[in-house]
């Protein structure tokens, strides 16, 4: 199975409190969650591990659900939904079969 969102994709948020906010994706988690880059920023606090570190309150990006993002086509800079295509490359003298994720919008691969 392909993955419909992958690191380093450029996703807009179309649901929850940071509604319409682009980041890129910076880790993908099992449970269908993402962290993007500037979206759900939540305040953390800190205790002091070891004598010497400084405690106190940090802001972090938490886990957003996939469901709540969506793809920004590198076309259109439009959100879209993503689909897979199977595609037969050549590959050192044999017909390979390759999965590849196309936007929905402008049919490009991405």
């Amino acid at each position: 199975m392909v993955a419909k969102i992958k690191k380093g994709d450029l996703v807009k948020v179309i649901r929850g409190k940071d509604r319409g906010a682009e980041g890129t994706v910076q880790r993908v988690l099992p449970n269908d969650r993402l962290i993007v880059e500037g979206v759900q920023i939540v305040k953390k606090h800190i205790r002091a591990r070891v004598q010497g570190q400084q405690s106190g309150i940090v802001s972090v990006e938490a886990p957003i659900h996939r469901s709540n993002v969506m793809l920004i086509d590198p076309e259109t800079k439009k959100p879209t939904r993503v689909g897979v295509v199977v595609k037969e490359e050549a590959r050192d003298g044999k017909v390979k079969r390759v999965r590849v994720r196309v936007a929905k919008k402008s049919g490009k691969e991405l």
